[in-house]
């Protein structure tokens, strides 16, 4: 799998530290207090809609940073979400429809060998991300509009979504936090 400059550059975990520490540092990324993983609101719309739910921002956009100790746990919003691949190794996310179907794509540099660089999450749908195996660390952005309302965040509880998708049991209990 292609891997970023960075990575190539840092062959021990002490130099990945670094890096990582460096991007929290330079992006000023915070924790997330929701789904875990770092991230910085980078822009928020001043202007605002109407939406079904309330007054909100035209379009919000982060960034956000998975490490080995990290994951983004599964969640849902009411809008769309698009995520963006700057930096780092691939990222699994893992989605879960109304339907009961589900689907993971592998967001990451190599386009051809299948990977995204973007990827929308339509608004309703249950997601949850992690780095692939032995992933050191993975820059992302995401965008939404209408924009980022904690009121349209819901987290998964990982007993009714085992329960609604059965096949995807594993998964489930590693992208959800026990509570």
């Amino acid at each position: 799998m292609q891997t970023s400059a960075w990575h190539c550059y840092s062959p021990d975990a002490h130099l990945e530290m670094n890096i990582i520490d460096e991007l929290k540092k330079s992006l000023n990324l915070k924790p997330h207090p929701n789904e875990g993983g770092y991230f910085a609101e980078t822009y928020r719309s001043t202007d605002w809609i109407i939406t079904s739910n309330g007054e909100r921002s035209i379009a919000t956009a982060i960034y956000y940073l998975l490490t080995p100790d990290s994951f983004s746990a599964l969640h849902k919003l009411t809008g769309d979400e698009i995520f963006h691949f700057y930096a780092g190794d691939p990222v699994e996310m893992l989605m879960l429809f109304p339907d009961g179907s589900g689907h993971t794509v592998v967001l990451g540099a190599d386009v051809i060998g299948g990977m995204k660089p973007q990827h929308v999450v339509p608004g309703g749908v249950w997601q949850g991300s992690r780095l692939v195996q032995d992933g050191k660390y993975a820059l992302l952005g995401a965008t939404m509009s209408p924009g980022f309302a904690y009121d349209d965040y819901e987290h998964g509880n990982r007993e009714e979504l085992i329960t609604q998708y059965p096949e995807r049991a594993e998964i489930i209990r590693q992208l959800t936090i026990r509570k």
